[in-house]
């Protein structure tokens, strides 16, 4: 990617994504998963038209180079992120830990939840720099049988904490 793209790239707009986005959606799950992770097309339906789900892409030239989805758990007091993927041209410039960051923001909990296979070193990566720590394992979770790796990350205050410490600057365990 040249330096002109790279500097595009770190002022594209995150946008909300909806049904509209659907084949989109589509060409870039096949382009940035294998074939075993990349999701059916009735679950990214699913995705895009669900209440409750926050998603979230950036586009260039109509196309989709980068989607996050996530989703809050009340129940359990934390939200999860449920699938992040940045085209292959379009990585380590900065995207996914913008997606991630918005996302965070967008889902409004005081913990963030999300799965990652063990081998993906990259995506690892990019949740430490992100604040992220490794909680769990859940055993052969991917097709395969690999392992997927549960990191979260917290915060100190609740988001929905309206008290005058909302005021204060959010900072991040860890």
């Amino acid at each position: 990617m040249s330096a002109q793209a790279q500097v595009q790239a770190s002022a594209l707009p995150i946008e909300p994504a909806g049904l509209r986005d659907l084949w989109k959606l589509r060409q870039l799950e096949k382009l940035t998963f294998n074939r075993e992770d990349a999701w059916p097309l009735v679950e990214l339906l699913f995705v895009l038209v669900s209440p409750g789900i926050v998603r979230l892409k950036v586009d260039y030239n109509d196309k989709m180079i980068a989607f996050v989805a996530g989703e809050t758990r009340a129940s359990q007091g934390m939200g999860w992120i449920i699938t992040l993927g940045v085209a292959p041209a379009w990585r380590h410039i900065g995207l996914g830990e913008r997606l991630l960051a918005a996302a965070e923001e967008a889902l409004h909990m005081p913990a963030i939840r999300l799965t990652v296979r063990a081998s993906n070193q990259a995506a690892i990566a990019l949740y430490q720099k992100a604040g992220y720590h490794q909680v769990g394992v859940s055993s052969r979770y991917y097709v395969g049988g690999e392992d997927g790796l549960i990191f979260e990350k917290r915060f100190l205050e609740s988001w929905g904490d309206n008290s005058s410490k909302q005021n204060e600057k959010k900072q991040i365990w860890g």
